[in-house]
């Protein structure tokens, strides 16, 4: 029963039915409503979230990441809502600490609230690579507060007098489990990328793959990807294919436009 009258768990999602429910049970304690923002899913995502009484609602016409959440404002009633990916869990004690502070704490915009996500990728924690800690804001009053416009890598904007308070423990990221998963998300991510610094970032073939390079660097040895073990290779090698691939695909774009 959704008895929570300060908060509104909200979601993006497409073809998310093969993890959804997990998502939905770590939220239980929380008793508050649940909105879905579908992009179209074509499996059973949306029975799913309706089995958990979630309120859906369907935008097939994808516009970005921050664009698609913010469609979800206009269906809270709640000062407050939580921001969550079909593929996180809230632990308790996250859950028991959003209890405890929302009641004393005024949603005028003063204050927000970010997360601590651990990652959870081919079956390790990954406490490296420059993935740990991941704070991000998720928790803001709807009335001050919404994504800005980015394609990708979207984030909430706050005033820069904005208190942003840590929320206790982890949330647990269950990401990528194989290769192809890992691929797609990020071949999804770079186009995204690209098409956002179209015509306002210069890039070529050689300044890919020496960006790319670094970034191995940067994820394997300086982030300390090495101690994150097996895990930690695979990350620093998808993290370079997705730096060339992004950047080299921002450079066809952009000279796709130079020769319009």
């Amino acid at each position: 029963m959704n008895t929570n009258p300060l908060l509104t768990v909200a979601l993006i999602t497409k073809n998310e039915a093969h993890q959804l429910a997990a998502c939905l049970d770590s939220i239980a304690p929380l008793h508050c409503e649940i909105i879905v923002i579908d992009s179209g899913s074509t499996d059973n995502t949306l029975k799913i979230a309706q089995q958990y009484g979630a309120n859906c609602h369907i935008f097939s016409d994808w516009q970005g990441f921050g664009v698609q959440r913010n469609r979800a404002h206009e269906f809270i009633h709640t000062p407050w809502v939580l921001w969550l990916d079909a593929d996180e869990r809230l632990s308790e004690q996250t859950c028991q600490d959003i209890l405890f502070r929302l009641p004393e704490t005024p949603a005028d915009g003063r204050t927000v609230f970010s997360i601590n996500r651990l990652t959870i990728a081919y079956g390790h924690a990954i406490r490296h690579c420059g993935w740990y800690p991941d704070r991000v804001v998720r928790l803001y009053p709807v009335a001050h507060c919404a994504y800005n416009f980015d394609l990708v890598h979207e984030s909430v904007q706050t005033q820069p007098e904005t208190k942003i308070i840590p929320l206790a423990d982890h949330v647990y990221h269950e990401t990528y489990t194989d290769l192809n998963q890992h691929l797609n998300k990020l071949m999804h991510y770079t186009s995204a990328w690209a098409q956002q610094y179209q015509g306002k970032r210069q890039a070529s073939p050689i300044s890919a793959c020496w960006k790319a390079c670094f970034s191995f660097l940067r994820i394997y040895v300086l982030k300390k990807g090495v101690l994150d073990g097996k895990a930690g290779l695979i990350i620093a090698v998808m993290g370079a294919i997705y730096t060339f691939v992004k950047y080299t695909q921002l450079w066809l774009l952009n000279q796709k436009s130079e020769r319009m």
